[in-house]
C-alpha cells in the first residue's frame, strides 16, 4: 500500500506539469486510497483536514448558487472544479513530515522546469505554420507564446508563478544542491517570460515582495534578482519591452478589453447580488451584457478572479471564498510563529507557500486563474505542504494542553480544521 501511495504521488506530480488527464486520474486514485485508509478509527483520529470549515462553506455556497440559477443542471456541472479541493486534504494527509514535503516539492519543481524548458523551445524555434495532424504541429501550435504541454500559455504561466515562489528560498539556502536549484529557477523564469502573460508577472513580483520580510538572510540578493529581471525585460526583445511598458496603459487593447469586461460583470452581479448567476453563468449570459465597444461579445470569464466569483456565486459565495485565504494566512502564519529559528527548512517552506498563494491571488486580478484546473490543483497541493509538517494527533494534544491551562509547544503546531 505504501509503494502504491508513493507511485501515485509521483504520477500526480508529473501530471500537474504535463497532463491534466494524468493529474486528475492520479488525484482520484489517491483520494480513493486515502478514503480507504480512513476505515481505521486510529487513522481517522489523526487525519489532517486543514481549512475544512472555509472550503466546505465555499462548496455549500457554490451549490446553493447553482440550484438558484436559471439553469441548475448546467451550473451543477460547471461546479465540478470543487472536487479539486480534495488535493489539499489528500496531499496534506499523505505527506508526512519535512522530508516528504520537501522531496515532493522538489519533484514538482523538476516537472515545472521541464515544462518551462519545453515552452522556451516552442518560442525560440517557432517555425510558423505546419501541416495539420503532425507532431510538430502539436508542439509548435500557437508558439508565439510559451505553453509547454498545456493548451494555452496562461496555464503554464500560472503554474510557473506558483513554483517559482514556492522554491524561491532555495536560491539562498546553504547546501551542495543550491546551484541545481538556481539552474531550475532560471529555466522557469525564462519560461514565465516567454509566456508574455503580464498578470502572472505581476503575481510573481508581488509574491517575491511578500517573501522578503520573512527571510532571515538573502533579502537583498533576492530583491536584486527581481530588479535585474525587470531590467532584462526592458532591454530584451521588442515584444517583451512592449508588454512591460504598456501594462498600465488604459488605451492598450488588452487593458481596455478587461475594463469593458469588468464593467459588464458589475452589471451582471447587480441583478443577482446574493447568490449570483450560478457557476458557468458568465459564459451563458455575457453576450447580453457586453458593451458596444467591447471586442469580445462572448466570453467564459471576465479576467478577474474575485469579480468572477462575485458574479457567479454572489456575495455569500464571495465571502466564503475570501474566508479560505484568510484562514490559510492565519493558520500558516501561526505555524510559522511556532517554528523555532533553527528549523530553517520548515520555516522556508511555510514562507514560500504563503508567497505562492499571494502571487496566485495577485495574478488573479487580471486573470480567472481559479477557474484553471491545472493551476488550481498545483495551488491546493502547495497549500497542503505547511500542514504536512504538523505531527499526527497534534490537534488533540493542543486541546489537552489548553484544558490544562498550558500553551502548546511552539514546535508542535495544532491541526485545527478551520
Amino acid at each position: 500500500m505504501e509503494r502504491l501511495r508513493r507511485s501515485l504521488l509521483v504520477l500526480f506530480a508529473v501530471g500537474l506539469g504535463a497532463s491534466i488527464t494524468l493529474s486528475q486520474a492520479s488525484l482520484a486514485a489517491l483520494t480513493l486510497l486515502w478514503l480507504w485508509g480512513l476505515r481505521d478509527p486510529a487513522r481517522r483520529a489523526a487525519v489532517r483536514l486543514p481549512l475544512l470549515g472555509p472550503v466546505l462553506a465555499f462548496v455549500v455556497a457554490t451549490l446553493a448558487s447553482a440550484m438558484a440559477s436559471a439553469e441548475p443542471l448546467t451550473s451543477l456541472v460547471a461546479s465540478k472544479g470543487l472536487l479539486l479541493a480534495l488535493a489539499l486534504w489528500v496531499t496534506a494527509d499523505l505527506l508526512s513530515g519535512r522530508g516528504e514535503a520537501l522531496r515532493w516539492l522538489g519533484l514538482l519543481a523538476l516537472v515545472a522546469t521541464v515544462a518551462a524548458a519545453v515552452g522556451v523551445a516552442q518560442v525560440a524555434f517557432c517555425p510558423g505554420e505546419l501541416e495539420r495532424g503532425t507532431l510538430g504541429r502539436w508542439f509548435f501550435h500557437r508558439c508565439d507564446r510559451a505553453r509547454g504541454f498545456f493548451s494555452i500559455y496562461m496555464t503554464l504561466a500560472g503554474i510557473l508563478v506558483l513554483m517559482l515562489l514556492a522554491t524561491a528560498p532555495r536560491l539562498i539556502a546553504r547546501g551542495p544542491y543550491r546551484w541545481r536549484a538556481v539552474a531550475s529557477w532560471g529555466v522557469m523564469v525564462l519560461g514565465l517570460g516567454a509566456t508574455y502573460t503580464r498578470g502572472a508577472w505581476l503575481g510573481f513580483a508581488a509574491g517575491i515582495l511578500a517573501l522578503l520580510p520573512f527571510l532571515r538572510r538573502g533579502r537583498v540578493a533576492l530583491a536584486g534578482v527581481l530588479v535585474a529581471l525587470v531590467g532584462v525585460g526592458l532591454a530584451g526583445p521588442h515584444e517583451l519591452q512592449n508588454r512591460l511598458l504598456k501594462m498600465a496603459d488604459p488605451e492598450e487593447a488588452g487593458v481596455k478589453e478587461r475594463v469593458y469586461m469588468w464593467r459588464s460583470a458589475t452589471e451582471m452581479w447587480a441583478g443577482q447580488p446574493w447568490l449570483g448567476v450560478g457557476p458557468g453563468g458568465v459564459k451563458r449570459l455575457y453576450a447580453g451584457f457586453a458593451l458596444p465597444d467591447a471586442f469580445k461579445k462572448r466570453t467564459g470569464h471576465v479576467h478577474n478572479t474575485p469579480l468572477q466569483i462575485l458574479v457567479e456565486r454572489g456575495l455569500i459565495g464571495f465571502a466564503a471564498w475570501l474566508w479560505i485565504w484568510v484562514a490559510f494566512y492565519a493558520r500558516a502564519g501561526a505555524l510559522l510563529r511556532r517554528l523555532r529559528a533553527e528549523r530553517e527548512a520548515e520555516r522556508d517552506l511555510v514562507v514560500a507557500c504563503l508567497a505562492a498563494v499571494t502571487g496566485f491571488l495577485v495574478a488573479g486580478l487580471a486573470e480567472y486563474n481559479f477557474g484553471d484546473s491545472e493551476v488550481v490543483m498545483v495551488l491546493w497541493a502547495l497549500m497542503a505542504l505547511p500542514f504536512a509538517l504538523e505531527p499526527a494527533g497534534a490537534a488533540g494534544g493542543e486541546a489537552k494542553a489548553r484544558s490544562a491551562g498550558k500553551d502548546p509547544s511552539p514546535n508542535e503546531p495544532s491541526r485545527s480544521t478551520a
